[in-house]
């Protein structure tokens, strides 16, 4: 623990606030080891008991863990803050945001006119033209869609899913690698991380088993695309899924397809499999606007009647100006064109990027999607030697639990000229980190 602060407090939520301004001021780090429950209480004043319970509190919304005979510790990525990436220095080619290329996204019009309505929209919250247009979005890819309904955003509809239907301390399989803004939102719910391994056709079968037999009440995965890896579901693995899921109906199943275009190959989905309880949460910010917070939504009748519940007691609905721009942008054919094209330009240049490390004996992986997964042995060295050399790459930290070291590479924004000259820094940063760290 940072000797500079000490933790104060004579009641468990006292100390527990303690602890999270410290962490949040910056005076506690990752990794920093908080007293032993006995020492803060003789030094507190307090029953050791006090202790353990704002210890317990502090681990159920994700702040700190317990490492057994290594005592208590701040958490890698504390709930307090998001796993934001460093900023990035002036004069860098950046390949560490995982955003599209603007020159592939359309301008936004929205509605030139909107009139004055009385009262509010919570009486009909979805306008019936986006309605019909998302329900058509879902069944052209063979994903049930009788129900729909939206929210602002993938993570907005996963973390109202997850809070109506868990509880404090319940676990959640996620994927591992995985979308690291969503390894943020479990623990800040207060829900704990169940890591599920991720191969080329996407969450593995084996690692579902263990982890659904472990107790999980819900599980995370994207069937397309998955972030960081690209990794998509095939028809076989589709099928193994739905397998296990039929095994063990009441876990709630979330995939999210962030990165469903509007075009394009069909993505398997498990809720073609009838699960009990199912959903999928589709976005459009990667392919028509990172500032469209809009989602679409189907799955069983339950799980959307919940959502619905909370979301009418919060933000009541998504709003209708929002709406009608992106019912404006699904019927625009020269925007599905626009969408086309930045799909072929995106495969372009992963392919581009793989194969130029392929041939400098560097494995990367990204059969999909926006960005390329490379392992190394040390992403602070690979990360800091490409920075040397002009580019700048996001470290896998930000992304895994219990997954090997790997880099993030943001292709979408890589033109396919410049993946030798990137490829050619990679093997130099590789072969300079080996001679420095040896092995």
């Amino acid at each position: 623990m940072a000797t500079q602060y000490v933790i104060q407090g004579t009641t468990a939520k006292g100390i527990a606030a303690s602890v999270e301004r410290g962490v949040t001021e910056g005076e506690l780090a990752p990794g920093d080891a908080l007293p032993p429950v006995r020492k803060l209480a003789d030094d507190l004043g307090v029953s050791p008991g006090t202790v353990a319970t704002a210890y317990k509190e502090l681990r159920a919304r994700g702040l700190v863990v317990t490492r057994g005979r290594g005592g208590t510790v701040v958490a890698e990525a504390p709930s307090v803050a998001s796993r934001r990436p460093p900023r990035m220095p002036e004069g860098l080619t950046d390949l560490a945001s995982g955003l599209p290329d603007p020159a592939f996204l359309p301008v936004l019009r929205p509605p030139a006119e909107v009139r004055p309505v009385y009262g509010s929209h919570r009486a009909a919250p979805r306008l019936a033209a986006l309605e019909e247009l998302t329900r058509a979005w879902f069944r052209r890819d063979g994903v049930p869609a009788t129900r729909v309904t939206f929210a602002h955003g993938a993570l907005d509809c996963v973390a109202r899913l997850l809070s109506v239907e868990l509880r404090p301390g319940d676990a959640v399989a996620v994927e591992d690698p995985g979308f690291h803004h969503l390894l943020d939102l479990v623990p800040a719910l207060g829900l704990r991380m169940v890591p599920v391994a991720v191969d080329a056709e996407g969450i593995a079968p084996d690692a579902l088993r263990a982890a659904l037999r472990s107790g999980v009440r819900a599980v995370v995965f994207s069937p397309r695309a998955q972030c960081p890896t690209g990794a998509s579901l095939t028809v076989a693995r589709r099928d193994e899924l739905g397998a296990l899921f039929r095994e063990f109906p009441e876990v709630l199943v979330i995939e999210d397809d962030y990165l469903a275009e509007l075009d394009g190959p069909p993505a398997p989905t498990v809720g073609a499999l009838g699960p009990a309880r199912w959903a999928q949460v589709r976005t459009v910010s990667k392919r028509l606007g990172v500032d469209l917070r809009w989602a679409g939504l189907t799955g069983d009748a339950v799980t959307l009647a919940r959502h619905d519940g909370r979301m009418l007691m919060t933000s009541g609905w998504v709003s209708h100006l929002l709406q009608e721009t992106v019912v404006g942008l699904f019927s625009d054919p020269e925007v599905a064109r626009l969408v086309e094209r930045g799909e072929a330009a995106y495969a372009e240049r992963r392919r581009a990027l793989v194969d130029a490390l392929g041939a400098r004996g560097i494995r990367a992986v990204g059969s999909a999607g926006l960005n390329v997964w490379v392992p190394v042995r040390d992403e602070s060295a690979v990360v800091n030697g490409l920075r040397t050399h002009g580019w700048w790459v996001a470290a896998g930290a930000r992304f895994r639990i219990a997954a090997p070291p790997a880099v993030r590479i943001t292709a979408s924004l890589l033109a396919p000229e410049a993946a030798e000259r990137l490829a050619a820094d990679f093997a130099q940063v590789l072969g300079d980190a080996q001679a420095t760290y040896g092995g």
